[in-house]
């Protein structure tokens, strides 16, 4: 039978949407503080939100119990609990919903003998890292229901990370069939964006840790963190010994994010000075100028956010620019290494 890879391209750029609506919706989530909301799981009931009075009240008699509301929320009123309810359910929705849109249709795909070996293997490894996401998901989510009535910043940016990760896989096999023909490979410079990537992996990493530790509403100056200062005299020590306060401290792990910031920008434009010397095609200098665009916009997101002590929008859109910096480096990676 032949194969028809529109439909296979078109079911893993589907699939790279609702990612991308995932990540948007974690993000508000995050921003809101209404990820402890719901504290069981329920792989199938738990997609019906509560329908009557008896069954909100149920629910939020379950949140009561845990150390968000004993600790922080006691204020709230039913409608308070309904209002930060609606996120995390309609993430978790979200979450199942992608698990649905992969596994039918490449059952379908595979019954009909539309996927190549090389694309079935790595449509199993995208299959498994939707369902560690959804356990990390969870495991994020456990270690705010015990004493801390806040998810572990290492847990949060294992589950954000994984997300982005599992996304740009998923753009990568699409783009595998979008662009099938082998060319030669300027190993130099492809290895350099591969190494770019990775530095952006780390800040994403440590995007996540800032917003774990809400260190954006600290330090809201630009460029020093502190009005008057240099920036390393305004990092505060927070933690012993001194590593902590650059994984752990608010202060420090801002700091962090901040010069990986200026590294990613360095590199990027590296990418870019250095891709003047080469006869490229039409496909790799788009990715090239898109991400150039793309870094420019994120780097304002990031700044703005800062100055006005993260906003929920602003917070949100300054993590899809981190999305779509991905999705344009995932590209031009992928031009110049096939």
């Amino acid at each position: 039978m032949k194969k028809d890879h529109k439909k296979v391209i078109y079911w893993l750029l589907t699939g790279c949407l609702l990612i991308f609506i995932m990540v948007v919706v974690g993000g508000i989530t995050r921003l809101t503080h209404s990820g402890l909301s719901i504290s069981n799981y329920k792989l199938i009931s738990g997609t019906i939100p509560p329908m009557n009075d008896v069954e909100w009240q149920e629910a939020f008699n379950l949140y009561k119990q845990y150390p968000e509301y004993q600790k922080l929320n006691n204020q709230f009123t039913l409608q308070d609990f309904k209002d930060i309810y609606f996120w995390e359910w309609l993430h978790r929705v979200i979450g199942r919903f992608i698990g649905l849109v992969f596994f039918i249709p490449f059952l379908y795909f595979l019954i009909k003998k539309q996927l190549s070996k090389a694309t079935i293997k790595k449509s199993i490894i995208l299959l498994c890292l939707g369902a560690f996401q959804g356990f990390l998901g969870w495991y994020m989510v456990k270690s705010g229901l015990v004493d801390n009535p806040d998810v572990s910043h290492y847990r949060l940016a294992a589950h954000l990370t994984t997300a982005f990760i599992t996304f740009a896989y998923t753009f990568w096999v699409a783009l595998d069939l979008i662009f099938p023909h082998k060319k030669d490979v300027n190993i130099a410079f492809r290895n350099l964006i591969r190494l770019s990537l990775a530095i952006l992996l780390l800040q994403i990493i440590y995007g996540a840790f800032v917003a774990g530790l809400d260190a954006g509403f600290i330090h809201n100056h630009w460029p020093m963190m502190s009005e008057g200062k240099f920036m390393h005299q305004t990092v505060y020590i927070e933690q012993n010994p001194l590593y902590k306060n650059f994984i752990e401290g608010k202060s420090g792990v801002q700091f962090v994010h901040r010069i990986l910031a200026y590294i990613v920008v360095l590199f990027i434009l590296l990418i870019w000075k250095k891709s003047k010397k080469l006869n490229l095609t039409i496909y790799q200098s788009k990715g090239i100028n898109i991400l150039l665009i793309v870094l420019c916009i994120q780097f304002l997101l990031g700044v703005f956010t800062i100055l006005l002590q993260v906003p929920v929008w602003l917070g949100v859109a300054h993590q899809i620019g981190a999305f779509f910096l991905l999705s344009a480096m995932t590209f031009t990676m992928h031009r110049f290494s096939k």
